[in-house]
Formats: C-alpha cells, structure tokens, sequence
C-alpha cells in the first residue's frame, strides 16, 4: 500500500524581519503565498525508514535523517507509540535550496502522507504543532493558499488573496537561511530593527487581485543580506524588470528570485528573457495561491 501527497512551493510577497530574539530565531510578519510548483512524496510501508529522491538537482537533496520528511515520519511515529517503518520517495520539482520552502514542502507531505498511511487520523491542529516543530515554514506547506506567519512563520492566519501570476529565476547553486539571516544580522547590527509587521497596503493589494497594487508593495528584509552573499543576484533581478516584469524581489532566503507578472502571456516573455540573459540558470512559471498538502487519489 501506498500514499501520495502533493505539496506547493511558496514565495514570500512580504517578509518583515525582526531583531534576533534570545532563541536565536527573529521574529517575522511573513505574508506567503503558495504557488503552483509541487514536490511529490509516496509513503509505503517498509522494513524501516529510507528516503529516495528523483527529478531536478534531486542529488542535492539529503537521503538521511536530515531530510524534513524523515524525521516527520520519525516524529508522527513517535507521537503514536509505533516503528517509523516506511519508505518516502520524492518527486522533486520544487527548486532545491532556492527560498521555497521545498524541504519545508517535503516535510509537511511526508507528514500528511504517514498519517494516511498508518491510519492515524491525527487531528489537524496536532499535525501542525509537528509541522511547527519541523520548521517555521513547514505549518504553511501544510495549509497552502494565501496566510500571514507570525512569531517566527509558524503562527498563521489566512488571508485573502486573488490570482497573480509569477516567474521564478532559479540559479546556480543555494545559499544557507541561517547564513542569509547572519548577515541580516550584520548588516542591521547597531541600528534599531523595528517590530515586524504585516503591510496594510499589501494585504489590500493581495485581497484586490490587482498586479499593479501588489507590485508596489512586495518587500522582503532579507533582499539586501542575499545580494550581500551573492551579488549576481541583482543582475537577475535587472533582467526579469527590463523584460517586462511588474516587480522583482529575491524569494524569502533566496537564491531564487521571483517575478510577479501580468498574465501568462507576460510570463511566456519573461521568462524567455531571464534565461537568454545568463542570469540564471533555469525559469518556471506558476501561479497563485495554490493548495497545501493534498493526498491524490490512489
């Protein structure tokens, strides 16, 4: 027996960064919204816990305990009293080690995907109290859609959002979330880090469904500490504008970088664009808000 989940990327269309608390995480108002790029994971019974992983950069991907949906696995088991014996297979297409979320992504499938499989019928706040354990972005690859992440993005109310269309610039290689937020810490050090809070105007904006009004609003505090680590990342981000795109930002952490775009058509041209120019090394093209983790018919 087996069971499959599908399970959203994200991008971030706010992340307002707070100072580090004494925990070590920062506090965030973290605006998400999922987009139509998904990871899949087959949760069958087995003798006893292995990952494998198959698509793009799947070899970047740890096959060990390490891997979100393995300790999710190990972590529901746990909580029911039972051997976590079951294989996880990932079918990647959620950019690897690019702001997405797609460990994030993994781990809430796998978790919803064991569940099924061992008949648990957990409830779902206790799901997301693991989700939460796991990783602040894991609660909301759990939920999907459109949801407002505060504390450190694990606290979420839904928000709404209309339909927007997206171009992503994937590059060469990843950059680490906690070297991302030590340089945020670095380059914020000595000055006084407002709380952070979600922005009116961009939850109007994203309610609205308008492009323009969203454009004028995406913010991410993290931007200038990614470009600090890879400053090749503003030619991308160049390049996506130029061509046509409404605004442009580095997704959460980065390295990818995300471009919001009118229309499907205006993504088919973007995305042409971004990877004529050099500047990236691979585009997808989504759109929002997406489903959470769902189980597909077997």
């Amino acid at each position: 027996m087996s069971v499959t989940v599908r399970v959203p990327a994200k991008v971030n269309v706010q992340l307002a960064v707070g100072a580090a608390r004494p925990d070590g995480f920062h506090g965030l108002a973290n605006v998400f919204l999922a987009v139509s790029l998904f990871d899949e994971v087959t949760a069958t019974r087995a003798d006893g816990l292995t990952v494998t992983c198959a698509g793009p950069d799947a070899d970047q991907v740890p096959l060990d305990r390490t891997n979100l949906a393995a300790r999710a696995a190990e972590m529901l088991a746990e909580r029911a009293g039972i051997e976590p014996a079951v294989h996880l297979h990932i079918a990647k297409n959620i950019p690897v080690a690019g702001g997405m979320a797609g460990g994030s992504a993994d781990g809430a499938a796998a978790l919803l995907a064991c569940d099924a499989l061992w008949g648990l019928d957990t409830p779902r706040a206790e799901l997301l109290d693991i989700c939460a354990v796991l990783g602040s972005d894991v609660p909301f690859s759990l939920v999907g859609g459109a949801a407002l992440g505060t504390g450190r993005g694990e606290l979420l109310t839904p928000v709404d959002a209309g339909t927007f269309h997206w171009v992503f610039a994937v590059a060469d290689g990843g950059l680490s979330t906690p070297a991302v937020f030590r340089e945020f810490d670095r380059l914020t050090a000595g000055t006084a880090v407002p709380e952070p809070e979600a922005s009116p105007a961009l939850l109007a904006a994203l309610a609205s469904g308008d492009p323009d009004a969203l454009a004028a609003t995406l913010a991410n505090d993290l931007q200038p500490a990614a470009l600090s680590l890879r400053p090749a990342l503003a030619d991308t981000l160049a390049a996506g504008t130029g061509a046509g795109a409404l605004a442009a930002l580095v997704s959460g952490s980065g390295p990818t970088t995300a471009f919001l775009v009118r229309d499907e058509e205006s993504a088919a041209k973007v995305a042409a664009a971004l990877e004529a120019s050099g500047t990236c090394r691979v585009t997808r093209v989504a759109s929002s808000p997406a489903p959470g983790a769902t189980l597909l018919p077997s």
